[in-house]
């Protein structure tokens, strides 16, 4: 059995980050959430929305604390089974990580304590504030991950340094490599994917509810919050798609021509392919439905201009086309879903008669699992889209790993973290939904409103002095008189 190190490495990593990435979505789209609805409860002062963000603060911090756990195994594995790669990305990702740790996972570490225990310790601007800072946080973290990231796809603001394996990219602007031609088209798709997957996760829970007739009041209203921005963020979606579709076409031809299957160049419009199976050896999709010069449409304008397809890439830097092609167009097509079903309950809830369409609720059950099917679709379109590169043009994949790393190791690595992440998974699955059936508390259970100003502690206290000064004006020695 022949045990490459680097397809097992490259397995390994796809394992972890793919665990990885089910959780930072959802605690950005979440924390979009809770933001909305604890801005909503301090403008109108209604319990009900502050009982709304208890409840969806507590899945918050489940789906916090795994994230945080599952993306430690990460940074490990650049040094372990890629030494090489961190060696010659290290003073890149050095400042980004660095700006990461400073800039977002202090923010949200420091402030995630008061939003979850600070319900009746603190007043609710101040934990308002708190809640945004854990949004903030979590949305920083991304930025700085995407920036790396979109560096490896498109360098910029950098020279290299040394010679053979000793070979290292060095930073000469910051700035040139934070703005790098893909990372705000990247960053803006990242960030929107996410709170199409928060608005989901909520619909999801309201929908359960109000399908079982429980909480009804609370479904309502968290599902029109979510459906509000899932609407939004679902057609934001939609045009950040295209700009970034069209940066991908100046900036790698070769990964846009894998997404679409276009493998001959041709003298007239490229046509833009709604499904099919691409085959590589044949040259050609089989059993394709095309739009007849989409794709020249979409990029230059017109039906007619040439598009570059895979002809035009050297051999030995064509990237693989069957899994780019299949996972980019299961997202295009999922988030074409999440525009065609939010608008439609957008329109029903205008009509009043969202909650008598029982049907459309269990779609939104279940819908859930599309955001999620659809964040790791792009992550996975755009990573194997690069290959043969690491860091584009610069550093090939073969040549990134550890060399002293043999396949054993990682084979018995990767069957660790599958067990580990297994049973990680199931604890999640099972604590999430203990506190979904438990539902929230009623508004009418919480304690008092500190008011503007007060904490919930310092009701509380008032409340005691009051009853104090009270049995002493009726004439009660306090506790310890006479003694």
């Amino acid at each position: 059995m022949d045990l490459d190190p680097v397809t097992l490495s490259r397995a390994q990593f796809a394992l972890t980050v793919m665990f990885h990435y089910l959780f930072p979505p959802l605690s950005i789209g979440l924390g979009a959430i809770l933001v909305l609805l604890e801005g909503t409860y301090l403008k109108t002062r209604d319990r009900r929305y502050e009982a709304a963000a208890r409840f969806f603060t507590k899945l918050f911090a489940v789906n916090f604390a795994v994230g945080v756990a599952t993306g430690i195994v990460m940074e490990f594995q650049f040094g372990t089974n890629w030494s090489t790669y961190s060696r010659f990305v290290g003073d890149v990702f050095g400042s980004a990580l660095a700006a990461e740790g400073i800039f977002a996972f202090f923010l949200e570490s420091g402030f995630l304590a008061v939003l979850v225990f600070g319900w009746d310790r603190v007043g609710p601007k101040m934990h308002f504030f708190s809640t945004l800072m854990v949004f903030l946080g979590s949305t920083f973290s991304a930025v700085w991950i995407v920036i790396a990231n979109s560096w490896q796809q498109t360098p910029a603001g950098f020279h290299l340094v040394g010679e053979g394996a000793a070979m290292r990219a060095e930073i000469t602007d910051f700035w040139a490599m934070i703005f790098n031609p893909s990372s705000m088209h990247r960053l803006n798709h990242v960030i929107l994917g996410s709170l199409v997957q928060g608005a989901f996760f909520v619909m999801s829970i309201a929908a359960f509810y109000l399908l079982k007739k429980r909480h009804e009041d609370f479904a309502k209203r968290s599902f029109t919050v979510a459906l509000v921005m899932g609407a939004v963020a679902s057609v934001a979606i939609l045009i950040s798609g295209h700009a970034q579709a069209n940066a991908v076409a100046v900036n790698q031809p070769a990964k846009l021509a894998a997404f679409e299957g276009h493998f001959e160049t041709g003298e007239g419009g490229a046509p833009l392919y709604l499904f099919g199976w691409p085959d590589a050896e044949a040259q050609e999709v089989k059993a394709g439905v095309a739009i007849p010069g989409g794709l020249s449409f979409l990029i230059h304008g017109d039906f007619d201009t040439p598009v570059d397809g895979l002809d035009t890439i050297p051999d030995d830097e064509e990237p693989p086309v069957a899994v780019p092609f299949v996972t980019y167009h299961l997202m295009v097509a999922l988030g074409m879903f999440f525009i065609g079903v939010t608008l439609l309950g957008l329109f029903l809830r205008w009509r009043g008669t969202l909650w008598e369409k029982r049907w459309l609720l269990k779609v939104f059950v279940v819908a859930v699992i599309a955001p999620y099917v659809a964040n790791q679709t792009g992550w996975v379109a755009a990573e194997v889209g690069r290959q043969p590169w690491v860091v584009y043009g610069l550093l090939r994949t073969e040549d990134a790993v550890s060399p002293s790393v043999p396949g054993e190791h990682i084979l018995t690595s990767i069957v660790l973290f599958s067990l580990i992440y297994l049973a990680l998974g199931a604890l999640w699955l099972v604590v999430m939904n203990h506190k979904i059936q438990h539902g929230p508390e009623d508004p009418d259970d919480l304690p008092p409103d500190g008011g503007d100003g007060e904490s919930q502690l310092e009701v509380a206290a008032d409340v005691r002095d009051r009853a104090s000064h009270h049995r002493l004006a009726e004439g009660d020695e306090p506790e310890g008189a006479g003694a």
